[in-house]
């Protein structure tokens, strides 16, 4: 998860066959933002366009910027919200240029959270001080 600068807020490490849109709350509740706890919007894909995950949002006053599946009645999606998606996927791509996440080392999940930690940090160094590249 990011935010609208790019900058990594939190991450949760799943099983490979495990969807994304199960640990959806988790992953929300793992995030602190000041003391708000939540964002005013969510962006995501179709693959998170369910019922479930509409209704958490819906019920903690937070704006879904999700599009509907092909077989879903359509929902009316903040066009300009959704296209700022993009910040997510390129901290994402960022993420995964880092070999040592791309390649996954670690064996033990717990581990490779941690790496994937370090490198939110190294991220978020980079976006909060430009001049600093080490």
């Amino acid at each position: 998860m990011t935010d609208g600068q790019g900058v990594p807020l939190g991450a949760l490490v799943t099983a490979g066959q495990a969807h994304e849109s199960k640990s959806f709350e988790a992953l929300m509740d793992t995030v602190k933002i000041g003391r708000r706890r939540r964002p005013e919007a969510v962006a995501g894909d179709k693959g998170y366009s369910y019922l479930r995950i509409r209704t958490w949002l819906a019920e903690r006053g937070i704006k879904a910027v999700i599009p509907a599946r092909s077989n879903q009645r359509a929902v009316k999606l903040d066009r300009a919200m959704y296209r700022r998606r993009n910040v997510v996927e390129r901290c994402i791509g960022w993420l995964k240029e880092c070999r040592r996440i791309a390649t996954r080392y670690e064996k033990l999940a717990t581990h490779y959270l941690a790496m994937v930690k370090l490198a939110m940090i190294q991220r978020c160094l980079r976006v909060l001080d430009p001049s600093n590249r080490a």
